[in-house]
């Protein structure tokens, strides 16, 4: 894929991942994600989460959020689990805790919601995104990042 080449993801910063994502089609994004690099570039984006995190706008949030991206070449899912708590934001390293949010989406789709070129509201209501929990939390989970914009 000569267009979206993400091979060094890890030096590539949260605005150039959102300028990539949104450049590149939905067709490409569908076969970057069932390709070979699928679980370095998931893994790379859920360790980055914590340092995205805005606790001041958590406030109390005290939640375990499951994020399970489908797709995989195997048919399978990724499961990565954010552990939110006293104002910090921790990824897990193993999904071990039940959750109080559950959220279930495609692999294109996971890319548009984290490089800010999705419109999650949307991708709910049209069943592109699945929540099961808080979906009070869900409707905020958003305002708890600092989503790039490309």
């Amino acid at each position: 894929m000569a267009d979206l080449d993400l091979s060094n993801f890890d030096s590539i910063d949260p605005k150039q991942f959102a300028q990539l994502v949104r450049s590149a089609s939905d067709k490409q994004l569908a076969e970057f994600m069932t390709g070979e690099q699928r679980t370095k570039v998931l893994d790379e984006i859920f360790r980055r989460m914590p340092g995205l995190f805005r606790a001041d706008k958590a406030g109390s949030t005290n939640a375990i959020i499951h994020w399970n991206v489908n797709g995989a070449a195997d048919g399978g899912v990724s499961t990565y689990e954010l552990v939110i708590a006293d104002g910090t934001c921790v990824l897990s390293e193993t999904p071990a805790n039940e959750p109080k949010l559950a959220l279930t989406v495609g692999p294109v789709e996971f890319l548009k919601i984290v490089s800010g070129s999705g419109n999650p509201v949307m991708m709910f209501m049209t069943g592109k995104l699945k929540a099961k929990g808080d979906l009070g939390l869900a409707a905020n989970i958003a305002n708890l990042f600092d989503i790039p914009k490309a």
